[in-house]
């Protein structure tokens, strides 16, 4: 008996074959409307950042459209964007300042070769290292420096500026409740922008920040010499941008994860950031990474899901920039900051400041989170934050772990032999005071450690018994370790005896 089997035909499989953003009409709208929010929220950041590169501000947009359209390609992020940003700004600055533009854009280049590498070799897997409380605290602090980034907007400014902040941020909150079709941050800077121009109101604008480019940017070399020391000179500064980029991108990643409650490939994603920052490089790029404020923007205030929205980001940038470079120019700088307040509000993690949250959660991940917002908003460094973050992790992680080491002794009524159980993880932050638990003085002369409820770890714990043997040795008394579980005695019998000098 034979039966049929259905065979999709060509047509079928071909509508199987496109992106979301083709087959919904709803979903292609979306991704549209979030790139043109995202492009206009970039120009202002990109230009930005040239500054404190010391570079032109045609260079931190150019920055800006290649990250965005070349990672849109081949992050492993959907929806997330990557931008010219000030963390990487901040580091590779100081090769344009002490060796000029042909070094900075070298750096750029080498530091996507470390990223290639890095991704290839699996260095996304150490995000699993990264616990909750330092991811909240990064989260938290991003919030707090995307505020603390518009406040100079806010200083020494027209009054007139003031009412339209507070206009943008009604408009933000308020039209979300009557409709979505169209993205509220886009009505929010068209229609302030409509307002200062129609009524003549003299505030700052984005043509203030600096002149926008005018022509497409061209592919060429760094003009720097093809030598050792050119090499030596890079490498340090380009090493460092590329752990900065991929933490700030790996970070971000995950955070979209929790958003969209989608996964991703964190390989794929340092991978492609690389090849971004190449790219970036050999057009004249500063170089960057993935961009906290833009990626809520599209993901959390627009509700972009797929990889059209950062591409077109991206696009319309270079649009905004060459081909409407006059309207882009006038529109208030209010309206982009009362966009981003509304980004760093909605970004922070509300929930876990709450009172309530507050007395369930252990003191010392309170303590992480703290230390990981405050060495952010401190020094501006992102992956010097989360490492600090994450150590402090460790170091509470480890205390509260070597608190459960515990030694019972048990001796027989014959008095001949004493029995001590050990019980909890043996690793360097427990066992340091495992010598001082046993009685070797009145103790017996044979004495068994039964360690079938603990686990040795490292060789601090190794080292630590046989000190306790020898101490027993030193009072003519043996010492019978038994229970050893077969991960600690492989441990143990590799290293019993050769932790000392002399053996």
């Amino acid at each position: 008996m034979s039966s049929a089997v259905s065979v999709p035909s060509p047509a079928a499989y071909l509508r199987r074959l496109k992106p979301d953003w083709l087959r919904d009409p709803k979903v292609w709208r979306t991704e549209v409307l979030a790139g043109l929010v995202v492009a206009l929220a970039l120009i202002p950041e990109a230009i930005s950042f040239s500054v404190i590169t010391g570079v032109d501000p045609a260079i931190g947009l150019f920055t800006s459209f290649t990250m965005a359209v070349t990672i849109a390609v081949v992050g492993g992020r959907r929806a997330m964007v990557s931008a010219a940003t000030g963390a990487v700004a901040l580091v590779i600055a100081p090769l344009n300042r002490e060796h000029g533009m042909g070094y900075l854009l070298a750096g750029v280049i080498l530091a996507g070769v470390f990223q290639v590498a890095l991704g290839a070799l699996g260095v996304a897997k150490l995000m699993r290292f990264i616990p909750r409380s330092v991811m909240t605290g990064f989260v938290n602090a991003l919030a707090v420096l995307v505020f603390m980034a518009q406040v100079p907007e806010m200083r020494n400014v027209p009054w007139a500026v003031y009412p339209l902040i507070i206009g943008g941020l009604a408009l933000l909150v308020l039209l979300p409740r009557i409709s979505t079709v169209v993205p509220a941050p886009l009505v929010s800077v068209v229609v302030l922008t409509l307002i200062t121009v129609g009524a003549g109101i003299a505030v700052p604008t984005v043509g203030d920040k600096g002149e926008l480019p005018s022509s497409l940017p061209v592919p060429g070399l760094p003009h720097v010499p093809l030598t050792l020391g050119t090499l030596t000179t890079v490498a340090p500064y380009a090493f460092a941008t590329a752990l900065v980029g991929l933490m700030e991108s790996l970070m971000t990643a995950k955070l979209v994860d929790d958003i969209t409650g989608t996964p991703s490939s964190k390989t794929r994603e340092s991978v492609g950031q690389g090849i971004a920052n190449i790219v970036t490089g050999f057009f004249g790029g500063m170089g960057g990474c993935a961009v906290i404020g833009q990626t809520m923007i599209n993901v959390k205030v627009s509700g972009a899901r797929t990889r059209l929205s950062t591409f077109l980001a991206g696009a319309f940038l270079l649009v905004l920039c060459i081909v409407l470079g006059p309207v882009v120019s006038g529109i208030p700088m209010a309206a982009l900051v009362a966009v981003m307040i509304m980004v760093s509000f909605t970004a922070f993690d509300w929930h876990s400041i709450a009172p309530r949250t507050l007395k369930r959660m252990p003191a010392g991940e309170i303590a992480v989170m703290v230390t990981t917002v405050v060495c952010v908003v401190a020094t501006h460094n992102l992956a010097v934050s989360v490492i600090v973050g994450s150590v402090a992790a460790m170091v509470v992680f480890a205390k509260r772990v070597a608190a459960f080491a515990e030694v019972t002794a048990v001796t027989d009524p014959d008095n001949a032999t004493v029995v001590y159980r050990v019980t909890g993880e043996l690793f360097f932050a427990s066992s340091n005071d495992l010598a001082g638990r046993f009685d070797y003085a009145t103790d017996p002369e044979r004495v068994v450690i039964d360690l079938s409820a603990a686990h040795i770890w490292d060789a601090s714990s190794v080292a630590a018994l046989d000190a306790i043997e020898a101490t027993y040795a030193s009072h003519g008394k043996t010492v019978e370790i038994t229970g050893l579980n077969a991960p600690s005695a492989r441990l143990h019998g590799r290293l019993t005896g050769g932790l000392t000098p002399g053996h």
